[in-house]
């Protein structure tokens, strides 16, 4: 069985809002091989950025796009390709978007070997933990306190036993933040109370505002400082009154490696969709490790919600999953599977590889750009 197909295809929403969501569009990576099997993957990253690393000629042997790397390759050898492509790509960046294109292919690598042998991931990953995980409703503030707390009522009364509040327009002023968060309590009642900052204060600022938060009973208080600002994620950490979350945006284990060894955070959050299965798998042995809590990240399609389900089904102290609410088709609509909570709970998938089957009609019906077809 060799790779003979590689296929990007980009997907988006009519009209893009200018808000932080990565729900608007997709990326979709289709790996074929010589006898028909088919695996799926997806990046969350500029699409038409992660299609261009896919897409990229043969430059030189450290410069290479991943479909150049991978045509006539043995898909199930998911180590070796994975090392092979890190190589091949020496000369595009050690912890950056080419990691999630990368990681797009490994899903994909990882979802056929499963159909291949007939197992779902979280068994080829060593095994499930988990059945079911307790899951936090995941949803932007609203434009201030009383529409963030009607916002966080809708997900109570939707089932929901946690939400999760985050991005703008937290940051522009104290009051804000602390009417947000007031909102935010409100609205969630007894249900815990999550809070995604989006990468708007300094570590003194930081500090501060933990401190305020620690009234409202918040669970953790994720992304406060600038991603690569791990001495401050340090400092933070020894000080802060509420758990410090981060990690959705790192790609790779080179990127989760400082965060890790200096025990930076309370709770890891890793993204399939940019770390792939196998690095993830390598991350989460290194968190358990040290003895903090691992987390997923997952805001784009039923695609990486599956792949997330597997991988933390397969993390010892899972406690929590991530499910974005956001009021997408590409976030509901893009494979047959509901890939969503019931009654705050959401079960791991147990189908061969990712478990989860495309809409081909819907993507037909989204599409914006397509290659591979032809190779």
């Amino acid at each position: 069985m060799k790779i003979a197909q590689i296929i990007c295809q980009i997907l988006r929403v009519r009209s893009v809002q200018k808000k932080t969501a990565s729900s608007q569009d997709v990326v979709l990576v289709r790996v074929r091989t010589d006898d028909g099997l088919e695996g799926i993957g997806e990046a969350d990253a500029s699409p038409e950025v992660v299609k261009a690393i896919i897409d990229a000629p043969f430059s030189h042997n450290i410069a290479c796009g991943l479909r150049e790397i991978l045509l006539g390759e043995n898909p199930l050898e998911t180590e070796r390709l994975w090392q092979k492509m890190y190589r091949r790509t020496m000369y595009f960046g050690r912890t950056s978007v080419t990691i999630a294109a990368m990681s797009a292919v490994d899903m994909a690598l990882w979802d056929l070997k499963g159909k291949h042998f007939h197992q779902p991931i979280h068994r080829l990953l060593g095994g499930k933990h988990h059945d079911r995980i307790k899951a936090y409703a995941s949803i932007l503030f609203g434009k201030d306190g009383a529409a963030t707390k009607d916002i966080g009522q809708r997900w109570v009364h939707a089932g929901y036993q946690a939400i999760k509040f985050g991005w703008e327009p937290m940051g522009q002023s104290e009051a804000l933040d602390l009417e947000l968060v007031r909102g935010a309590r409100e609205g969630a009642g007894e249900a815990t109370l999550l809070i995604d900052a989006g990468c708007v204060w300094d570590a003194r600022t930081a500090l501060r505002r933990a401190e305020r938060f620690a009234d409202f009973n918040i669970g953790w208080l994720e992304e406060p400082l600038r991603q690569a600002d791990v001495d401050g994620y340090v400092w933070l950490r020894d000080r802060s009154p509420v758990p410090i979350a981060a990690g959705e945006g790192e790609c790779g284990r080179e990127s989760f490696r400082p965060f890790i060894d200096r025990h930076a955070l309370d709770i890891y959050q890793v993204d399939i969709s940019r770390c792939g299965f196998t690095d993830a798998s390598y991350i989460r042995a290194r968190v358990e490790e040290i003895g903090a809590r691992l987390c997923n990240h997952c805001y784009t399609s039923p695609v990486t919600v599956a792949a997330c389900l597997h991988w933390l089904s397969t993390c010892r102290d899972a406690f929590i999953f991530e499910d974005s609410v956001e009021d997408s088709p590409l976030r509901h609509k893009l494979t047959r599977e509901k890939m969503q909570a019931k009654n705050g709970w959401i079960a791991v998938p147990d189908g061969p590889g990712l478990g989860v089957t495309l809409d081909d009609d819907f993507i037909k019906e989204f599409l914006v750009a397509e290659s591979g077809t032809h190779e």
